[in-house]
């Protein structure tokens, strides 16, 4: 039976107290993590009719790869792999997971993210197997159209991360839906982008550690938790949204989560629209995983330039060499494409 269909889901109740984090520590990651310098467009469509997205980073054998997706006259989205030498020219590789043309909950929307890479700030930034395999989250939709509701959440695996194969949808998919009995109020309508790490420690009992955002409404996304033991079988934690925004009207939309541990300080980027002006990328910081500390001063990535000035959101960042890069989906003149920005200017030499 598929998860989606349990009707003995419980939610797990998350800890109940954990340290902020203080403005001064706040203040240090951002100085850590901004990125003055935009590169500019990295990844577009191969014609005006395809729009390309949600960038997620890995390196593999030496080589860098992109995990991103694509759509094409407004149909739904698929997941593309693309490979680089030094994170600025990129080679489009080809399709690794594909509509599942069936009558399915995933027939037309398969919006694939690498799971279970290295979340270290300065580590390898290479995944991990699990079981033997490499693994992937995706969001599944059974509707044509740009991300039509409803969405949900399955799982997908392979064990050759870089050939360009398609991956292997589980059985028991979707894993996690807005239909579910244990579904939170911000998640009943769609689920998003999920991004799973594994929590070595297990700080909250759980080896595997999904953050992902959904909808109750129009306009209005939140970011939860769920867990795992197998990477098969999810769990919600908490029965609130850990990262919320614009609560007052209902309007702010905060997702696309990706989680990095900068010293002892987990830190969560993800883009915010409908509470501040445009579209653009922050971050939040913890302790714990579960009680977060929302970043209040500027933008980390906003609109400004011409590729750019519709939204700057939707992130991956890290750093290599001393270097940050911030990839982001960038919409604008160009059309809805990949960009990067950076802490050093990669337009000129470095100096020597």
């Amino acid at each position: 039976m598929a998860t989606g269909a349990r009707a003995d889901r419980a939610v797990i109740p998350a800890i109940s107290e954990g340290r902020l984090v203080d403005t001064n520590t706040m203040s240090q990651i951002f100085d850590e993590v901004k990125m003055p310098f935009k590169y500019g467009v990295v990844m577009q469509g191969a014609s005006t009719n395809e729009l390309v997205d949600c960038p997620t980073v890995f390196r593999s054998d030496g080589h860098w790869y992109m995990m991103y997706v694509a759509i094409s006259n407004q149909v739904g989205y698929q997941t593309f792999l693309a490979r680089s030498d030094d994170l600025l020219n990129w080679t489009k590789l080809g399709k690794i997971l594909s509509f599942a043309k069936t009558n399915d909950w995933d027939a037309w929307q398969a919006d694939g993210a690498i799971a279970l890479c290295d979340y270290r700030w300065e580590g390898t930034h290479e995944p991990e197997k699990f079981g033997g395999k490499f693994w992937m989250s995706y969001i599944g939709g059974a509707l044509q159209g740009y991300e039509t509701d409803p969405l949900s959440v399955g799982i997908a695996w392979s064990k050759r991360l870089t050939k360009v194969k398609e991956w292997n949808r589980i059985p028991e998919n979707p894993v996690l839906t807005g239909k579910q009995p244990d579904a939170r109020e911000f998640e009943k309508r769609t689920l998003y982008k999920t991004q799973i790490i594994h929590d070595e420690k297990e700080s909250l009992g759980w080896p595997f550690i999904a953050f992902y955002n959904g909808k109750l409404k129009n306009g209005y996304e939140r970011i939860g938790m769920a867990v795992s033991r197998d990477m098969v079988h999810w769990t919600r934690y908490g029965t609130n949204a850990v990262v919320a925004n614009g609560e007052e009207k209902q309007r702010g939309m905060s997702g696309d989560p990706q989680i990095v541990k900068i010293g002892d300080v987990w830190t969560m980027f993800y883009f915010g629209a409908g509470w501040k002006p445009k579209a653009f990328d922050t971050f939040a910081c913890s302790y714990d995983l579960v009680h977060w500390t929302k970043w209040d001063g500027a933008n980390l990535i906003e609109p400004s330039e011409s590729f750019d000035k519709t939204y700057a959101h939707k992130s991956w960042l890290m750093k290599w060499n001393g270097v940050v890069y911030h990839f982001y989906c960038a919409v604008g003149e160009e059309g809805r494409v990949i960009a990067l920005a950076t802490s050093r200017d990669m337009r000129k030499p470095a100096a020597h």
